[in-house]
């Protein structure tokens, strides 16, 4: 199985300017994360950015770049964009790597691959990892997702899904034992067919009122097969707080 990693990674971003630049361990933080996909098995790891600055840094540390436009709506039409410029086919499986998780590990880079190797059915392949605590379920900002037997999602939400209609209808928020809670993990596999049909896709009504791209494909019958990640996944950099705690693990772990 031949595969290939797609890093995007924009330079704006409100809640931390020139966040693929910063600082981590005396890399920029895009290095940490094409590292960790180098050490992946794929055959080839592609950055994607709309910023001269951030290019200019990868290619100081042999990086592959693909420049790409400023004004894409989605991450998905940015990697349709590299997709195209890189003139992959349509078979071909593309594995989407956040450029905020400076500490993703290689083996779910893998993972998400072989999963949607294993599944020709599905479009997209990704990953989720069991909720065990109130908070979790119950933070709009941790998207959950529910799957059928064959493990196929059958819908993605911010909400707490699945409801527990009786344990709940009190007010009460603790966790009933014996309801499979997921939260979703962002990291995506994709066949390059797939993101030429995407583009060409108005955004949803789902996708609207979630703010979630996956609903716009499973909104147009496209199957997404999960499956339970391999180990955790470390949280990503989203603001300066989380920026300092993932310089301090690197530091800990004398990286």
């Amino acid at each position: 199985m031949s595969f290939t990693v797609i890093i995007p990674a924009r330079y704006a971003s409100t809640r931390l300017p020139g966040k693929p630049l910063q600082d981590i361990g005396g890399k920029p933080m895009i290095q940490h994360v094409w590292e960790r996909a180098r050490a992946s098995d794929a055959a080839r790891v592609v950055i994607a950015t709309d910023h001269a600055g951030v290019a200019d840094a990868c290619a100081s540390f042999g990086g592959e770049v693909c420049m790409t436009r400023e004004d894409h709506e989605s991450g998905t039409d940015r990697l349709q964009e590299v997709v195209s410029k890189l003139g992959l086919d349509d078979s071909e499986i593309v594995v989407n790597v956040q450029g905020d998780e400076p500490l993703i590990p290689p083996a779910l880079i893998n993972q998400v691959a072989a999963n949607l190797a294993a599944h020709p059915g599905a479009g997209i392949a990704t990953l989720g990892e069991p909720i065990d605590d109130e908070a979790t379920i119950f933070n709009p900002n941790a998207v959950k997702v529910v799957v059928s037997q064959a493990g196929y999602a059958l819908y993605f939400s911010r909400a707490p899904i699945p409801w527990c209609r009786d344990e709940w209808a009190g007010g009460e928020h603790s966790l009933p034992a014996g309801v499979p809670f997921l939260r979703h993990i962002g990291i995506y596999g994709y066949r390059v067919g797939f993101l030429h049909q995407f583009v060409r896709w108005p955004m949803g009504q789902l996708e609207q009122a979630e703010k979630l791209e996956q609903l716009r494909a499973m909104e147009n019958g496209v199957s997404i097969h999960i499956e339970p990640a391999a180990m955790a996944m470390p949280a990503g950099v989203d603001t300066p707080a989380d920026l300092e705690r993932v310089r301090g693990l690197l530091a800990g772990a004398g990286q």
